[in-house]
């Protein structure tokens, strides 16, 4: 009898399997290790009260399920990278007599842009003159040839331009983020809210600036530059560091607002690029997510709907990057 009940409660058991394997596939996650699946959904994308014209609003914005690296890609995993394949960035590299012909020799050697903090005392700056072209700076030296990732292995690449980002996805085979599957991915489920984790600005909740930029940081999260990954509280859907930290390339071009994308199923943004506040590049496209240098009275940007445009040439001590897949 005991033998029939076991053999019953068997046949129960398969028969609830079979009837139920559509639902089954729907919940296994088919993503790589260290990924994300997101389900897809429909989401209004940018915002419309927050004072930037940039983020204007798109109604009803479709994206289909996809996978999304769970964190920044770090120093060891672009290492791995480099070890593998013998990749040289763009701020590993001269600077080429075609594309700045009337640069002299001595100005032509690789580095990057890095950022340095006025001077004590000092208490008025022009605009965007805290960044510094740096010979030597790259990914293995963030503040020039004496810095180096050395026990930082863990932290987000930085120095990375597009060009760089586009070569490690090829690698990883994987895939820049759309901007609608990084914002949407970003809001953790949270779609009308300011920030990943609410509505109430927190330092506790992102690396981001404390204090008066670029002028002095009160350091009230706990950093100055950058956190190792996963330093902060994740999002809904459990996702780290998709504001604050560093910026994070997209595959999208830059142009005001959403309208473009207004009630589209998987957008990738318009044909080209265009920034009323640059109006001499062509080629620029869009970073999300802020940084540890964005505060409250400059930048603002740790916010899902918050984007800004930047040259894909350029790499900086704030932008690195994190890959999709997509599901089909």
């Amino acid at each position: 009898m005991r033998f029939l009940i076991l053999l019953l409660i068997q046949v129960v058991v398969l028969i609830s399997l079979f009837t139920n394997l559509p639902a089954l596939a729907a919940t296994v996650n088919t993503c790589s290790p260290g990924m994300v699946m997101i389900s897809g959904g429909t989401f209004k994308m940018g915002a419309d009260n927050s004072g930037f014209e940039e983020e204007r609003t798109g109604e009803n914005v479709t994206v289909s399920s996809f996978c999304i690296d769970k964190y920044e890609v770090t120093n060891a995993q672009f290492t791995e990278f480099v070890n593998a394949t013998n990749y040289v960035t763009v701020a590993e590299r001269p600077l080429s007599k075609e594309q700045f012909p009337d640069l002299p020799d001595e100005q032509r050697l690789p580095g990057s842009l890095v950022f340095q903090m006025p001077k004590q005392g000092i208490k008025q700056v022009q605009l965007l003159s805290w960044w510094h072209w740096t010979p030597g700076a790259n990914w293995q030296h963030p503040f020039g040839t004496d810095s180096s990732i050395t026990e930082k292995e863990n932290y987000p690449v930085v120095h990375i331009a597009y060009e760089d980002a586009l070569a490690y996805a090829q690698w990883a085979e994987k895939l820049l983020p759309t901007e609608a599957q990084w914002e949407y991915a970003a809001r953790g489920g949270l779609d009308s809210a300011t920030y990943t984790w609410g509505n109430q600005y927190s330092a506790k909740k992102a690396n981001t600036w404390q204090g008066i930029f670029p002028f002095f940081n009160t350091k009230a999260d706990g950093y100055v530059g950058t956190a190792k990954v996963g330093s902060f509280p994740a999002n809904g859907y459990g996702l780290y560091d998709m504001t604050g930290n560093v910026w994070e390339w997209t595959s999208d071009w830059f142009s005001l607002g959403h309208d473009n994308k207004a009630h589209s199923v998987n957008p990738t943004g318009p044909n080209k690029s265009f920034d009323p506040k640059k109006p001499t590049e062509t080629a620029l496209h869009v970073i999300k997510g802020g940084s540890y240098l964005c505060a409250p009275n400059y930048c603002s940007s740790y916010r899902p709907a918050a984007r800004e445009s930047e040259s894909p040439d350029t790499g900086t001590t704030h932008i690195g990057f994190r890959l999709v897949k997509n599901l089909n």
